[in-house]
């Protein structure tokens, strides 16, 4: 019995990263975290996602402490969201969450542990992102050594879109058939609107961005797409 866990935020990336588990592994449980997001309606989208998708359990965990620790536009109402070129003239933007896929993929580790599952399955990304230190697959190996050694457990962190960029990830989920359930029922938005999105932040440019570019060439980026993940 091949388990994964889906650490699963109902963004366009994790959902894509359920999508191909669900093809991969006999079990795949979802864990969300409430960590007093500025948007909670994404827990509730993560919650409706993982039920009509099929994955076999979804866990939501209270950490709630990371808000009072963790100071972001994200976190806080009180600091605005910036736009997308805000976003770009900044090195590190204020939607940047510190110590979130630390203590993310931690619990996600040790909530894997408990069902005896194999793997953690992150849709962090290094090649279209904001700069985020703890999106970057040094980190994410780092990591997952530390807590394997503290586990004493081989519990293997998988990223699999580390390595394509936003056109490629839509791709992914048309190659499975749900191109339209990514587009329509997602929460990416930085300004918490489903779907679409705003329009203005980074995180909507960045996938709208991604989206026209593959509908303008569907056939190039699927080529690329199963020759970089070895795809039938």
């Amino acid at each position: 019995m091949k388990r994964a866990v889906v650490v699963f935020s109902g963004g366009q990336d994790s959902t894509t990263c359920l999508i191909q588990a669900l093809t991969t592994y006999d079990e795949v449980h979802c864990i969300t975290f409430d960590y007093g997001q500025r948007h909670r309606f994404e827990i509730e989208v993560a919650q409706k996602l993982s039920h009509s998708l099929g994955a076999t359990a979804h866990k939501t965990l209270d950490v709630t402490l990371l808000n009072e620790l963790a100071v972001s536009s994200l976190t806080r109402d009180n600091i605005p969201v910036p736009n997308y070129h805000e976003s770009e003239a900044s090195e590190l933007p204020t939607t940047f969450v510190p110590g979130r896929n630390i203590l993310f993929l931690t619990l996600a580790a040790i909530y894997a542990y408990q069902v005896q599952a194999e793997a953690v399955i992150t849709g962090v990304c290094e090649t279209d992102f904001s700069g985020y230190p703890d999106c970057r697959d040094e980190f994410v190996k780092a990591l997952n050594h530390a807590v394997s050694l503290g586990l004493a457990k081989d519990i293997r962190f998988e990223t699999p879109l580390m390595w394509l960029d936003k056109a490629q990830t839509w791709a992914l989920a048309d190659y499975y058939g749900h191109l339209d359930t990514v587009r329509a029922q997602t929460l990416t938005c930085y300004n918490g609107i489903q779907g679409d999105g705003c329009g203005e932040c980074a995180a909507c440019h960045l996938r709208s961005k991604g989206l026209t570019h593959y509908l303008a060439n569907k056939d190039a980026v699927l080529v690329s797409l199963k020759n970089k993940l070895d795809l039938p």
